[in-house]
């Protein structure tokens, strides 16, 4: 049975061990999460692509006469707390059925949930036809390329489906937008401020670019889960002294686009603006995520639908602007899609906190979910493809 005291003291100590990324170091947190597991008997590993960030991975084996296994997987690592807390970030206080801390919607009270479900589910003696798969992930934040990527890369994981518990708000994500993040380098020439006809002036030259980027029609087709692609510039640096014309101006842009669009196309878009106004720039790719979809009738969602319905929660299937990491599934060709039970507007959010009793009812919701997708009954169901 799922028990409320010991979501509320794993959450609490959880955002107390602090895991903050950048500049990244999960280690206290991922400790925590390997003595939980150990004490539940399950086989335990512990991958690492960086010191001090340690991926845990726990599994609970199922039934031998299945190929069937799903992994459930949350992050361990949390934005920077920044300034103007009214209480403190790492205290974790439990206050009036919150909790408040960094982490505590995005994403450690799911840590907790995920961990107290396999608790529940071994209390109960219930049997899975099919390996339960647990990882807790470091990197999350700033891309998992020390975390989920290479756990799938090298094939440590390999499950038949997959569920990123790492949302807000008791919502199905079966869909998101890619993500390219670019840095953007313009190239001027110097001269004195006194005399800028005399000099190239990249700050100007990537001013005009920025507002062409921001009013350019991107080709793309409706999608009944998104309104459109957008652009955000995040970051700009240029010149060196008001009185000298700047000779370079560097800025970044987060690009978010639709499943269906071509990425190669985006990308000679976007060049194309900046040749217009510039002979001497560079394009450098951050990052790259891959939109991704998977229907809406896929089984692992309407396993999902039902877990819900039996809490009287609405099954809201919805397409996320942000990138989760369902998307990282995609080449793997393992089925995947996105939830959770926080607060979805406090996730990175100033005075951040998760609502105890939304992560009571997750928690009865994913280990109903579990027990149901591994019924034997569904041996024999079609699987759809991505």
């Amino acid at each position: 049975m799922i028990n409320k005291e010991r979501i509320i003291d794993l959450t609490q100590r959880l955002v107390r061990a602090k895991s903050e990324n950048p500049p990244g170091d999960e280690y206290k947190s991922a400790m925590i999460v390997k003595k939980e597991l150990e004490k539940l008997g399950l086989i335990v590993n512990i991958y690492e692509f960086e010191k001090k960030r340690p991926n845990v991975i726990g599994i609970l084996k199922g039934a031998d006469t299945t190929k069937k296994s799903l992994l459930i997987t949350p992050h361990l690592d949390v934005v920077p707390a920044g300034k103007g807390w009214k209480k403190h970030p790492f205290s974790a206080e439990y206050i009036n059925g919150k909790i408040y801390g960094r982490g505590t919607s995005d994403c450690k009270g799911h840590v907790a949930i995920c961990i107290e479900v396999v608790k529940s589910i071994l209390e109960n003696n219930q049997k899975l036809n099919g390996d339960l798969i647990f990882a807790a992930t470091v990197d999350e934040e700033t891309g998992s390329r020390y975390g989920l990527i290479p756990l799938l890369e090298k094939g440590i994981l390999k499950p038949t489906n997959a569920i990123a518990i790492d949302d807000g708000d008791f919502k199905i994500i079966s869909a998101q937008k890619g993500v390219m993040h670019l840095t953007i380098k313009i190239m001027g020439k110097k001269a004195h401020g006194a005399y800028p006809h005399k000099g190239i002036n990249a700050i100007e030259i990537a001013a005009k670019i920025i507002v062409d980027l921001k009013t350019h029609k991107f080709k793309y087709k409706k999608h009944n889960l998104f309104e459109k692609p957008t652009i955000n510039i995040g970051k700009i640096n240029g010149g060196q002294k008001v009185n000298i014309v700047a000779d370079s101006c560097i800025f970044e842009l987060d690009l978010r686009f639709l499943p269906g669009m071509n990425k190669e196309r985006i990308l000679t878009d976007i060049k194309t603006i900046i040749n217009n106004y510039s002979d001497e720039s560079k394009i450098i790719i951050d990052m790259d995520q891959e939109p991704y979809e998977i229907d809406s009738e896929h089984k692992i969602i309407q396993k999902l639908k039902q877990s819900f319905k039996k809490y009287n929660i609405p099954a809201n299937i919805v397409g996320s602007s942000g990138a989760t990491v369902i998307s990282l599934f995609k080449k793997h060709n393992i089925p995947s899609i996105a939830t959770g039970f926080s607060v979805g507007d406090l996730m990175h959010a100033t005075d951040e906190y998760v609502i105890v009793d939304d992560l009571v009812v997750g928690a009865k919701i994913l280990e109903d979910f579990i027990i149901n997708f591994f019924e034997k009954k569904d041996e024999k169901n079609t699987k759809k493809d991505i």
